[in-house]
């Protein structure tokens, strides 16, 4: 197919110039031409669901749903701007979808941040969704934890820009919001260290920053206070999510059973990571950084029909005041994709426990083509 061909050769190209395996944890690795066939895999998937979402986007309760996202949008901005005591401040948006899928055809470098004022409508700012067709599903990452606690300040005592962070999912099979499914989200921090696992360079078994679990309301929206993430080792910056669908919501907090129905991560526009990574404490990371371009899994993100970029809104006209990220998603809640999503530990009271069967190969492989 047309899209899964280009895809592929922007892959090959970039890794005819990388090493044979491409290392981001500590056994972390999948084979390049593995990586290919998988990646192409996932946008055919991609590309056939999308199909689904486009046919109802004209909907009466699409659209009904569309102007509610854009007052919530809105909403949230005024809110947190007023939190932050920069109310009156000025402030800069990001690149619509449109123009995105322009620059990224090209390169990702050149995707940015554009002024608009406070006469810009909320239509102009908040009305363009960038994942608005079924998001691939990717690879999960080596450091998934089960039975995460469920909240929705995920910060802790960490350092790093502030985010702000709603994700709204819908169900492609019914154009609906997905409702009543729980949403995991993860990164590491500035330094490039996650929490929850006991491998060498990480926060280690008994530490839960920057993970927490929401469930979606009903307009399959959740929200996450966290930083914005920062790099390791051959990976791109980025931020981890998993759809648990028929779960059990525990007294203490956490949740157990159900399956995963959606794995995936977001990136950010390149001159973002690089102007944040400039300031302190990003600065004080030593590994090399890995463009969203050289990057395995973003690959099919610069196409016509899928675009993992969230936009964004810094709330002031710095980074001290944090930014307010949103995205829409589309998943299909009968899929289980517990295969590729297994853990490297569990949560439980008392801190974090290892899986003894952990497979960190597994990780490492996007979903097939089926489902």
């Amino acid at each position: 197919m047309v899209l899964a061909t280009s895809i592929l050769a922007v892959l090959a190209t970039v890794f005819s110039i990388a090493p044979s395996f491409v290392k981001g944890h500590p056994g972390e690795k999948i084979d390049k031409r593995e990586a290919l066939e998988q990646l192409g895999n996932a946008n055919v998937v991609a590309e056939i669901n999308a199909r689904a979402l486009e046919a109802c986007q004209n909907s009466p309760k699409v659209k009904a749903r569309k102007e509610r996202a854009i007052a919530r949008r809105a909403t949230t901005f005024h809110r947190l701007r007023q939190e932050r005591a920069i109310a009156e401040s000025s402030w800069l948006h990001r690149r619509d979808a449109a123009a995105l899928r322009k620059w990224a055809a090209e390169s990702h470098d050149k995707t940015g941040s554009v002024n608009l004022n406070n006469d810009s409508t909320n239509e102009e700012i908040f009305g363009s969704n960038t994942s608005c067709v079924l998001t691939p599903d990717n690879a999960n990452g080596p450091y998934f934890v089960y039975q995460e606690h469920i909240r929705s300040n995920v910060v802790e005592d960490v350092v790093g820009v502030p985010m702000h962070i709603e994700m709204q999912f819908i169900d492609v099979q019914t154009c609906e919001p997905a409702t009543e499914i729980l949403i995991d989200t993860w990164s590491c921090n500035a330094t490039g260290a996650y929490s929850g696992v006991s491998a060498r360079g990480e926060g280690g078994l008994g530490t839960t920053y920057l993970r927490g679990v929401q469930p979606t309301d009903e307009d399959g929206v959740v929200s996450f206070d966290t930083i914005f993430p920062g790099h390791y080792q051959g990976r791109a910056t980025h931020q981890h999510i998993i759809a648990h669908v028929g779960s059990e919501v525990l007294p203490n907090g956490t949740y157990t059973g159900g399956r995963v129905a959606h794995l995936s991560q977001l990136f950010f526009d390149q001159t973002l990571r690089d102007a944040i990574e400039s300031t302190a404490p990003y600065n004080t990371n030593q590994i090399p950084k890995t463009t969203n371009l050289a990057d395995m899994f973003t690959g099919y993100a610069a196409t016509a029909d899928y675009d993992p970029f969230p936009n964004y809104i810094m709330l002031g006209n710095g980074f001290d005041g944090g930014m307010f990220v949103w995205a829409e998603l589309g998943l299909n809640t009968s899929s289980n994709w517990d295969t590729y999503a297994p853990h490297a530990a569990t949560w439980k009271e008392g801190g974090g426990y290892d899986n003894p069967d952990f497979d960190f190969f597994a990780v490492a492989r996007p979903p097939p083509t089926h489902g």
